[in-house]
């Protein structure tokens, strides 16, 4: 059986460039405050890193709802983290699974590091 589709239909695309590398456009800053916003919510910081040390980078929303809020909120913190492309979901039976977007946070992660020296 062939799994099911991604629930997002976009695939996520590394933001931008390292902020030393020059300046951004409009639509990268855009893009990567979105990234950053999400991260600023501590309840959507534990969602994702639920996701990223789950055993095969992937976690059922079964596993990792238990953040101290009630489900719905746990609901729209995983959406945000959707929109903001730092997770995708793939729907299998009753169950959403999510999985972290490595490109994307590698991305962030080149973001802030500065350039190597010429």
């Amino acid at each position: 059986m062939p799994p099911a589709p991604l629930l997002e239909s976009e695939a996520a695309a590394p933001c931008c460039p390292p902020l030393t590398e020059r300046p951004f456009t409009a639509e990268e800053a855009e893009r990567t405050a979105l990234m950053f916003k999400a991260l600023g919510d501590p309840v959507r910081l534990r969602l994702l890193s639920a996701v990223a040390s789950h055993e095969g980078g992937e976690a059922c929303v079964c596993d990792i709802s238990d953040v101290g809020v009630s489900q719905p909120t746990v609901s729209h913190h995983l959406k945000k983290l959707r929109e903001a492309g730092l997770l995708s979901s793939e729907r299998r039976g009753t169950w959403v699974y999510y999985r972290v977007e490595p490109a994307v946070l590698a991305a962030m992660g080149q973001l802030l590091t500065r350039a190597a020296a010429a």
